[in-house]
């Protein structure tokens, strides 16, 4: 079962505002199938943060890409070769990486594993 996030419309602005949650349990959110062997899982999230899992089977490629939003990807498990900018990276359990906004990104699956992406503001199009 997924959640939809819960809004506030300003009365005054008319712009919406997520409410504050503070508990996300593990079971409320299901898992996406983003094709091509990864899956992800938004963990918590609210206007200015949000937390991703995302699996992934070996060989599969996070192809190159860049969007607004700064990204923080914490490898849990596996082994992955990551280009952030004109650099390239092999990492592994507790490496992390920062990707700074509109920074050309993307990454190949070397060993099976699962990353931890935090994202700010939130992704509109992970909801």
């Amino acid at each position: 079962m997924t959640q939809s996030p819960q809004f506030q419309s300003n009365a005054q602005t008319g712009a919406r505002r997520m409410t504050v949650k503070n508990y996300f349990p593990a079971g409320e959110n299901a898992s996406f199938d983003a094709g091509g062997g990864l899956t992800r899982k938004v963990a918590a999230f609210n206007d200015n943060l949000m937390c991703v899992e995302v699996h992934f089977e070996t060989g599969t490629t996070a192809p190159l890409h860049h969007h607004p939003h700064e990204q923080i990807t914490y490898v849990i498990s596996g082994r992955f070769e990551f280009t952030v900018g004109e650099r390239t990276y092999e990492v592994g359990p507790g490496d992390s990486l920062y990707k700074q906004p509109d920074i050309v990104h993307g990454a190949t699956c070397l060993e099976a594993g699962t990353l931890l992406d935090l994202f700010t503001p939130h992704r509109e199009d992970f909801l």
